[in-house]
């Protein structure tokens, strides 16, 4: 019996020589790991993929479309938001676990867009969007412009200025500062009429003599087009959309010329304020003493500043204020 267990014991022993030492055992040895640890990993990413997915749907903001609203006209569209999903999974498969900080997002454009609409006056931009515009209706006042510039230089605000062309045929040095000054230039008429009285081919001639001399001045060609006092007809619109313009009005006024103290322009705009809004004013005394406090009081609501043409761009501007659970800056 005990010779028997011995035989036993040795026979074992040397099976397990020989199958440790078997080069085809480590192999599958090996095999059965790398399989076990793919197995986990494809579970740790179906994981997280799916906890980013259920994320996405929750962060998902759609885009909205251009369009003419019944009393604000025509109004821009603006991007929608998604979240990027296997964007943001290669961005957390190092760490293998969710994090929200690094989620990627997308923009989603609109379906219709500002190109689409017919032509309508714009007096405002999306109300989605955290921006605003001033438009500086230039045809006097050359005093308070080297000021006003100044004040916006020194915030890094780009402004849309509207130039009277006369004005700018008598003053071609100011209008060039303002360009060389980084601002956009629309066309304001050529000699401030009412336009809404004029015949269509008076309007044609005001908006084409303006484009002309403003083009020949500064080098720029330009694509809006302010009404002087905002008078206008659904006609004058109609022609200024058939020479490549949109008709630019405001929804947030200043009342600059009737020259109120600073403290009172102020608290008119301000208490008007809001996302998408086009601010109307001139190169006066008031506005150029309220300038400075205007643009941080603006910037203090989250809001930017940007040219006309920044704020009707469909290009989503990301800010915690978007979503409170979505994208972040």
């Amino acid at each position: 019996m005990g010779k028997k267990y011995l035989i036993g014991i040795s026979l074992i022993a040397i099976l397990t020589i020989v199958v440790v030492e078997n080069p085809l055992s480590d192999q599958y040895l090996t095999r059965l790991k790398q399989e076990s640890l793919e197995v986990s990993g494809v579970s740790e990413t179906s994981d997280l993929t799916r906890r980013i997915r259920e994320e996405a749907k929750s962060r998902e903001i759609p885009a909205k479309d251009a369009m003419i609203d019944t009393v604000w006209k025509a109004t821009p569209g603006y991007n929608g938001i998604k979240v990027d999903v296997e964007a943001s999974l290669n961005n957390m498969k190092k760490e293998k676990s969710f994090n929200e900080d690094k989620l990627i997002y997308k923009q989603v454009p609109p379906e219709k867009h500002l190109p689409d609409l017919p032509a309508s006056p714009l007096y405002r931009g999306n109300p989605d969007k955290p921006m605003v515009s001033f438009i500086i209706n230039v045809a006097w006042g050359n005093e308070f412009i080297p000021d006003m510039l100044a004040t916006l230089k020194k915030h890094q605000v780009y402004a849309t200025f509207f130039l009277e062309g006369r004005w700018v045929k008598n003053n071609p040095d100011l209008a060039k500062m303002i360009v060389d000054a980084g601002h956009e230039v629309g066309n304001h008429s050529y000699s401030h009429p009412d336009m809404k009285t004029l015949h269509s081919g008076k309007i044609r001639e005001e908006m084409k003599k303006t484009n002309e001399i403003i083009e020949v001045t500064t080098g720029e060609t330009v694509k809006w087009f302010a009404p002087p006092s905002g008078s206008y007809r659904d006609e004058v619109v109609e022609i200024a959309h058939d020479m490549q313009m949109r008709t630019i009005m405001w929804s947030v006024d200043t009342v600059d010329w009737q020259k109120p103290q600073p403290d009172v322009l102020i608290d008119r705009v301000m208490r008007k304020m809001h996302k998408g809004a086009i601010v109307l004013m001139h190169p006066t005394a008031s506005t150029a003493n309220s300038l400075n406090s205007l643009i941080l009081q603006i910037k203090g609501k989250d809001l930017r500043l940007g040219t006309v043409s920044s704020l009707v761009k469909e290009e989503r501007i990301l800010l915690d204020a978007d979503n409170s659970s979505g994208p972040r800056k």
